[in-house]
């Protein structure tokens, strides 16, 4: 047996993929604790709304920003050490904004640091869980992706429990304990793929394009995911945020309207298991289209219902479109580009993501305040996702390079 089908069958990788679960749901969980806590901070502290909610938009730019950076850094030291980093520092922001006194402090320590510290865990587990598979490596990087979705299921609803019964602040220094002592231990099961563990491991038989970092960056294959995981975020983000308003102007009861975004959470955990087994079976490349195409015309669903049963059915679907799709960007990754820079290359397609998350928001916003309606939002986001959909099709996988013959 070869030595990469002997490391593919390591049954400690599928430890690295709980690892990278936990990490990533308790990681997205304290970050969207924010929204739980809003308007109790508010309250508190007499800042506004609009201000508070500032400390997320600048928690998504700093995440976009530093994925690339922490998935270089993962590349150069390795994933464990990032990881450990991400978590100490998540935990310790998280205590730290608890203790702001004036708004600008706490936009500063919950958006940049708590955003940039979030950055640290899912580009560099992407990467290294892609690393310690060669089979099922589609199912396994959707078992993390969904490991994260349970962040809204989890954390969020015990960020809900403890303000009832606590400050804000309190709140938040204790969701920085739990961070602390699930990611921190958690970090140190963290290891490297078995190919990267020595640097006179066997070549794989499956020969990898010779390229460096700086050239990687300039081919059309990493431009491409970019553009590609940028729209296709920009695609769904509008409707993720805005769709609860939406409902609500259709006349259905918030405490309803609300469910709408806990059934299409539902339905993408399904998704993300559903593509994974899809990808392994029929390419990461050719479901990632398919998806892409399916998710243009189902957040278009959203123009022709106003019931909330409707709501319930477009949101299943797009729910289980785009949570499943989000997790083939990193396989694609892997399958074109060399395992020594997964965590650059993966850390990019995150920064174009989130910032592709960032747009939604605020066109769904403008795009409401001059038409009063949404529908402009979900036909924009149409044309988003059949963008993604055509940059998508553009992508050329590298040719594989063939390893050497033995000699006779």
């Amino acid at each position: 047996m070869s030595q990469a089908a002997i490391e593919s069958q390591n049954p400690y990788r599928w430890v690295i993929v709980a690892a990278g679960g936990l990490l990533g749901c308790v990681a997205i969980g304290v970050m969207f604790s924010l929204p739980v806590l809003l308007r109790p901070i508010a309250e508190d502290t007499g800042w506004s709304t609009t201000g508070v909610s500032t400390a997320m938009t600048i928690g998504f730019l700093a995440l976009a920003f530093a994925s690339m950076i922490w998935g270089g850094l993962s590349d150069r030291f390795g994933p464990r050490i990032v990881v450990l980093a991400g978590s100490v520092l998540l935990a310790a922001s998280m205590a730290a904004a608890s203790r702001a006194t004036s708004l600008i402090e706490f936009q500063l320590v919950f958006g940049l640091v708590v955003g940039a510290a979030t950055a640290a865990i899912f580009a560099p587990m992407m990467a290294c869980v892609t690393g310690w598979f060669e089979t099922q490596r589609s199912l396994a990087v959707s078992l993390v992706s969904a490991g994260m979705g349970m962040a809204p299921m989890t954390m969020s609803p015990l960020a809900a429990w403890l303000v009832t019964d606590y400050d804000w602040r309190t709140t938040m220094l204790i969701l920085a304990v739990i961070a602390a002592a699930i990611m921190i231990p958690a970090s140190f099961l963290v290891r490297s793929p078995p190919a990267l563990q020595s640097a006179n491991a066997a070549p794989s038989p499956q020969a990898e394009p010779e390229m460096s970092v700086r050239q990687a960056v300039r081919t059309p294959q990493f431009v491409i995911l970019l553009l590609t995981n940028f729209f296709c975020c920009a695609t769904h983000s509008g409707p993720i945020f805005h769709t609860v308003s939406y409902a609500i102007t259709c006349g259905i009861p918030m405490i309803a309207a609300v469910t709408i975004y806990s059934v299409e959470g539902l339905a993408g955990m399904g998704g993300r298991i559903a593509f994974g087994f899809l990808g392994d079976r029929f390419g990461a490349k050719n479901v990632l289209v398919t998806g892409l195409f399916l998710q243009a015309f189902g957040v278009l669903g959203y123009v022709f219902v106003s019931q909330l049963a409707g709501f319930y059915t477009v949101a299943v679907i797009v729910g289980f479109i785009y949570a499943g799709v989000m997790p083939l960007y990193a396989v694609i990754a892997r399958e074109n580009f060399p395992l020594k820079m997964m965590g650059t290359v993966i850390g990019g397609t995150a920064m174009a993501g989130s910032l592709g998350m960032a747009t939604g928001p605020l066109l769904g916003g403008l795009l409401y305040d001059s038409f009063a309606t949404y529908s402009w939002l979900y036909i924009g986001s149409w044309g988003m996702g059949l963008g993604a959909f055509l940059i998508a099709m553009a992508f050329k996988p590298f040719p594989k390079p063939q390893p050497a013959m033995a000699a006779a």
